[in-house]
């Protein structure tokens, strides 16, 4: 883990999306956080010592789901899988799939494995299993603050962790989909192993791209007044978490940072450190992971 002393910085931006608004100045307290995202190695160590079942590996109750046809509720997750040419880029359907049998262990489905990925980010972890993984290991989640002062480096108020251009100098700094998405990429096209990009100004690897990660806070469509006061994220109240549920959905959201190796400027320009996304608590992809961070 790396120790950050913490203090005030400008969270948010009033560029991009209109989620990340307001700018506004934020106060952060010492903490630390993992230098590296948690991999599948250090995920494996976890569920040997604990013998847990992540939410991807259970069965599913039919009384959860009315309507929908009992075959069909299988344990699996939601996997990304490239299209063959241009699609509309308005529908996510396009892209991803429900992959019976996927989880942290099988990524890919049944036939995949994590032999040759011990070092690559976990992935398909919820919001339960990355708490249960930190409570395991003596740690918390981040929050959102914590992890947009971690991901800034240092470069307060520019767009990237980097700087202003996505590409400087035409060189990713990240893993992020190169090419035109989803269906051309020039990159990666997958998650990296950690530490595969240069380290941002803190020593602090794949805060931007790779997998979007996990924080501690529920997600609200913009920034808290700069009037409400810090809340902490185990004693939120009924009011913030029933803010953050889609409608029609009784599932709270989570605010996911970082962004990910799928996106692109064309499509999710969020590979940046004021960028966000909601997640409900109960869903991991193949682009979702976390890191762990503590009081300093």
């Amino acid at each position: 883990m790396v120790r950050l002393d913490g203090g005030t910085f400008l969270m948010g931006s009033e560029e991009f999306y209109p989620d990340e608004r307001p700018v506004h100045e934020r106060e952060v307290a010492p903490f630390w956080i993992d230098r590296y995202e948690v991999t599948n190695a250090a995920f494996a160590r976890f569920v040997a010592a604990t013998g847990y079942v992540t939410v991807a590996e259970r069965e599913l109750d039919p009384k959860d789901f009315p309507g929908a046809d009992p075959a069909d509720l299988v344990p699996g997750a939601m996997v990304f899988t490239p299209t063959t040419g241009p699609v509309d880029l308005r529908n996510w359907r396009n892209w991803w799939r429900w992959q019976p049998g996927a989880y942290w262990r099988r990524p890919f489905g049944p036939d995949s494995g994590v032999e040759d990925r011990q070092n690559h980010p976990v992935i398909h972890v919820c919001f339960e299993d990355a708490t249960a993984y930190a409570t395991w290991a003596g740690l918390r989640l981040p929050t959102e603050a914590e992890h947009e002062y971690a991901a800034r480096g240092g470069n307060d108020g520019q767009r990237f962790a980097w700087g202003d251009e996505p590409y400087p100098d035409g060189v990713a700094q990240a893993n992020t989909w190169l090419g035109r998405f989803p269906y051309d990429n020039q990159g990666v096209g997958d998650a990296a192993p950690v530490g595969s990009y240069p380290a941002n100004g803190y020593g602090l690897f794949d805060l931007i791209g790779n997998v979007w990660e996990w924080t501690s806070d529920f997600y609200t469509p913009r920034h808290l007044r700069l009037s409400d006061k810090p809340v902490d994220p185990g004693k939120r109240t009924n009011l913030l978490a029933a803010a953050s549920k889609q409608e029609g959905i009784d599932i709270p959201r989570r605010v996911l940072k970082g962004g990910s190796q799928l996106c692109s400027p064309e499509y999710c320009l969020r590979f940046r450190p004021a960028a966000r996304s909601p997640q409900a608590e109960d869903t991991g992809m193949s682009h979702i992971g976390f890191r762990c961070a503590k009081d300093a």
